[in-house]
Parts: structure tokens; sequence; C-alpha cells
């Protein structure tokens, strides 16, 4: 098959056109600009195009298929082209469905969690050699690609977004997998760009429950009252499958878990990612994967890229980073560096960097979110904020918010940097939250300072 990506760049969509050509299918791509590491990836597979820009020449008949990206606009020249040429237009989410509409969809999906829990189930199945399909949204040690598609493997497990499909596809992407086996990690408003209220965001998740195939199961969090309502609401005829947090204790800095076998030690910590484990747990148990094989495999993992990862550590001191951006994400990061380091001041810093969280009324969201932080620090630049065409945010408000008179607010990346740099770090843990890249933080020189 020829199979043409428009905005090939994207970090799903370079991962899904290598997978492609891990495939065998011919594939080619356009952009107007590619990141790193997107376009070292691509260009190691001859897959990176030879100039930026979009070029109708590209667009012809013989193509199979057009795999449309995020980033283009419902005007690009490639997409017109294709559209008067009549060719077969996909948004991602729904060519993954037609590679898989012969195999068993595990699909997990939820607010927060879903990239670290299909990470762990991939983990164990990886573990134990079970070859499956997959795609999740962080890169995983013992892997090469996000995403991996093949002809003869019986599972495919997606990591399910409510995020829209494509310029053209306004559908949330998790509506169009069709899962027979899915999982519900949590609710919490996000995407206020796209879902304006909180009742129009809790219906995405109503219908991605009402589309998992008759006698498939959802396996749901029991502990999120969101999540309890809408899966015990819905009427599809499925099996309902609760989990819980585990019972887990902390000792020096380490995390034990409670297994049948005794306290078993985990690399993970914190609340929300034992709650993640035991909903990965259930996934697995569900796809052939005993108790003790789980438990065997997942002792040994570490973490999704990204997620609540070590950066540096000394003999005082510790620093990690997460994508955490949400309020839910912000509260259970900062909650669960404490647990794991309660005698050490914890300094945690946060990135206000999406849409949403320039949003005054999303703002208000934030509230007790960085209250398990000794000291809090908010990072954010004025210009982002006008690139966004959204009103001015000022520190009070951002301070009003957050429920905290002595946050610390930096609005220049040099200021913040300068900060960073020159904490005492004895006896403390740094933590860094953000979805973009901390005002071009330098994290080696961060390492260097702390492993000295």
């Amino acid at each position: 098959m020829q199979i043409h990506f428009i905005a090939i760049g994207g970090s799903a969509m370079h991962n899904l056109a290598l997978a492609l050509a891990h495939k065998g299918y011919t594939v080619s791509g356009s952009d107007d600009v590619i990141f790193e590491p997107s376009k070292s990836r691509l260009a190691n597979k001859g897959l990176l195009p030879s100039e930026f820009g979009w070029f109708p020449e590209k667009i012809h008949e013989h193509l199979d298929a057009i795999i449309l990206g995020m980033h283009a606009k419902p005007d690009n020249l490639e997409l017109l082209k294709a559209q008067e040429l009549g060719l077969t237009i996909y948004s991602y989410p729904e060519f993954l469905y037609e590679q898989s509409k012969n195999k068993t969809r595990v699909v997990i999906g939820g607010s927060h969690g879903k990239t670290t829990i299909t990470s762990m189930i991939l983990h164990v199945l990886n573990y134990h050699d079970r070859a499956v399909d997959y795609m999740v949204g962080a890169q995983l040690d013992g892997f090469d690609r996000m995403v991996h598609l093949t002809e003869e493997n019986d599972f495919i497990v997606l990591e399910g977004d409510e995020y829209l499909s494509s310029p053209i596809d306004r559908r949330p992407k998790f509506h169009l997998y069709k899962p027979n086996i899915a999982l519900l990690s949590g609710i919490a408003w996000d995407h206020i760009n796209v879902f304006p209220t909180f009742e129009n965001y809790i219906e995405q998740f109503q219908i991605f429950i009402d589309s998992i195939v008759k006698g498939g199961s959802i396996t749901y969090n029991e502990e999120d009252p969101e999540v309890k309502k809408v899966v015990e609401a819905s009427e599809n005829s499925i099996r309902k499958l609760a989990y819980r947090t585990p019972e887990y204790t902390v000792e020096n800095g380490k995390t034990l878990l409670e297994t049948p076998e005794g306290p078993m030690p985990i690399e993970v910590f914190g609340k929300h990612n034992l709650n993640n484990l035991a909903g990965a747990k259930w996934i697995c148990q569900n796809m052939g994967v005993d108790e003790d094989a789980f438990y065997e495999a997942i002792s040994s993992f570490s973490g999704a890229s990204k997620r609540l990862e070590k950066i540096a550590e000394g003999k005082t001191s510790v620093a990690y980073k997460d994508f955490a951006h949400s309020p839910s994400k912000v509260a259970a990061t900062t909650k669960a560096v404490k647990e794991q380091y309660p005698n050490r001041k914890l300094i945690a810093c946060l990135e206000l960097h999406t849409y949403s969280s320039f949003n005054p009324e999303f703002l208000k969201e934030y509230r007790s979110a960085l209250n398990d932080a000794d000291v809090a620090v908010v990072f954010y630049l004025p210009e982002s904020v006008a690139i966004k065409k959204l009103k001015p945010v000022h520190s009070e408000q951002i301070k009003e918010a957050f429920g905290r008179a002595d946050l610390e607010i930096y609005t220049n990346a040099e200021a913040f940097r300068s900060y960073v740099h020159g904490q005492n770090l004895n006896n403390a843990t740094l933590l860094l939250m953000s979805s973009g890249n901390y005002g071009g933080l330098d994290l080696e020189k961060l390492k260097v300072k702390i492993e000295a």
C-alpha cells in the first residue's frame, strides 16, 4: 500500500509512519515544521520530507490512503487536492481501527493515567514475550516505536485519547476504536477549548463506554466518583469490573506493594500510580496473564517517559520531571513525591503552558493542587497567553486560584532558570511539572549540580 501523511512530524503521526514502513508499506509525508526527536527518527528511516511545506503535487490517484494529522488546517493544500481526487482520507484513530478490525481491541481511556497504564500493560506483556500490536503516548524502554502494527497478532492495546481526531473530524479519538476490552481511569475536566463545559466533557466518556462492543468489558476505577457514575449508569450490555488502589507502604524512600506473597518493592510510587497499577493488573488478567506473572513483571517497571521521571539523584537530594499539567495530575504528582520523601523539603515548580491553564474559570480548578509542596512555584510566559489570544493572566489572580499566598511566580524564562539553578537542594526534592520545556531549563546542568 502507498500511504501519504499530511503533517507527518507529530509525535503520534511519525510513529505511525515508522510502524507502517516497518510493516512494508510505501510511506511519504509532508509537514511545515518537524522538531526532534521526530526529525531524526524519520530521517533514519528515509521518511523525512526533502523540504518543509505543503506540496499538492505529492497527492496523486495512485495513493491508497491519506492519513491526516491534527497539525494540518482544513484548508491545507494537500488535503484539498486529496478531496478533489476523491482519495480515502483517514484520521489517525480511524486508520488504527481499520488496521485492527479483526483483532481484540484493548483501549485505555481516562483524563489521567492512561499513558502509564498502557505502558504498564505493554511492559508486562513484553516481559513475558507476548506479542501484541499497540499504540502508546510515550516512549518505553525496550520498544523501538510508540506504534506497532502486524497482520498476525491477536490483540492491539491502544491508549484512548479524548482529544479530537483530525481537522475535519471533530470526534474524540477514543470514540472510534470500538473496544472489546476497555478501561477508564479517571475523569477530570480538560481540553476546555474543545469541551467548554464539564457536562460536555463527561458526555464524551459516556459515548466511549457505549461504544464498547456488546459482550465486552469495562474495567473502571471505582474510587473516582465521576467514573463510577458514568460506568454504572451505562445500559450497554458489557461486564463492569471495578478496581481500587491496592495496599502499599513507603519505607526509606521505597514503595512496597502488598501482594499475596508479601510486600514487594516496586519502582513507581504514589497513590495514583498504585491505582494505575491495579487497573493494569486487571487488564493483563483479561488478556491471559495471571496475577503472579503480573507481579513478577511489574516489579521492574520504572515508568513511562516524562511520567515522574527521575532526572538526577545525589546523596541528600533528588529531582523529578513530570508531564503533569492539569489540576488533578499536578495534585496527585505533588502528593506522591512528598509521600515518597516526607522528611525532605519539596520544591514543586509548575509551568502553566496549555490553553486551559490560562483560562480564568479553569484556573480555579488548581486550588490546593500544590498544597503538599513546602515551596510552590508557578512559571509561565505572558507571550504564551498572547499567542493563544487569551486575556492577560496576573500574578494575584494565579495566587488566588491556587489558594497559596506564598506562591512564587515567575514570568521570565531567564529568571526562572536562575531561580531553579540557584536553589540549595541539600535534603530537598525538586519536582518539575510541565507539558512544555520549562523555559529552556538546562536539565543536564541541574543533573551535574545534584550528582556532584
